[in-house]
């Protein structure tokens, strides 16, 4: 089994390298201090475990899942409980509370052996994902992996969004970022005070929106900050003149 070691901490990173010493068939690939090159290292080498931190400067442990992606699975370790429940969206097989003993790690690792490779299927697993899912709180920024670079967009700085087939593009401070994430899903993670669907293809900043005019008898154009000019659907036109009265 080849495994990645993330945390901030060294002596975090000693603890579960010492636990792991017990364990001869398990390959430390990599260790790494931060969120970015966590990010890189498992990209790069895909390993069958990642042992992450959850508490971390710049990146936290599930905002560096999110980027990773793929097909990695996490044992997330916290000082604090109560992003247990969040964990499990992230395809985790297991949460590590510290200080942990190395029982209770050694049941983490016998775990993720006997899960690793296996489908998430409908269980209580699954169930506990959904939950998270329907606490979760409006994206406070957006991640956006281009290459090897990756790319922290905070929320209210975003302007406008358009839907480009499975991708978006986040127009922010006059540069634009394509997004690997479907504009609905997306739709769902933001602030629904902040952001508004105006068209199938286009969310806007409310903040960003100056007028909407008339384009021909039967459409109408958002006009932005900027003088940029964005579609507004007759939906999207009903809900954003309520908002902008």
């Amino acid at each position: 089994m080849r495994v990645i070691i993330v945390d901030d901490e060294m002596l975090a990173r000693g603890v579960v390298r010492e636990y792991l010493a017990e364990h001869p068939d398990v390959e430390v690939v990599a260790e790494c201090a931060n969120g970015f090159e966590a990010v890189k290292s498992i990209t790069e080498l895909a390993p069958d475990l990642v042992f992450l931190d959850i508490q971390m400067p710049k990146l936290d442990g599930f905002e560096v899942a999110e980027l990773a992606g793929g097909k990695t699975r996490y044992i997330f370790a916290t000082a604090f409980d109560q992003y247990a429940i969040k964990a499990f969206e992230f395809h985790a097989l297991d949460y590590l509370l510290k200080p942990f003993s190395q029982q209770r790690f050694d049941q983490a690792l016998a775990h993720a052996r006997a899960n690793l490779g296996k489908p998430e299927g409908d269980t209580a697993l699954a169930s506990m994902v959904r939950e998270a899912a329907g606490r979760n709180k409006p994206l406070g920024r957006v991640l956006i992996r281009d290459g090897a670079k990756v790319h922290v967009i905070n929320s209210d700085k975003i302007e406008v969004i358009e839907a480009q087939d499975d991708y978006v593009q986040i127009r922010s401070e006059g540069k634009s970022y394509l997004k690997n994430q479907r504009m609905a899903e997306l739709e769902e993670q933001l602030d629904a005070q902040q952001f508004l669907r105006i068209h199938r293809s286009w969310i806007v900043n409310i903040a960003w929106v100056d007028r909407i005019e008339q384009a021909t008898r039967d459409s109408y154009v958002a006009i932005l900050k900027d003088g940029g000019k964005v579609p507004v659907s007759r939906s999207g036109y009903q809900k954003i003149r309520a908002v902008l009265q």
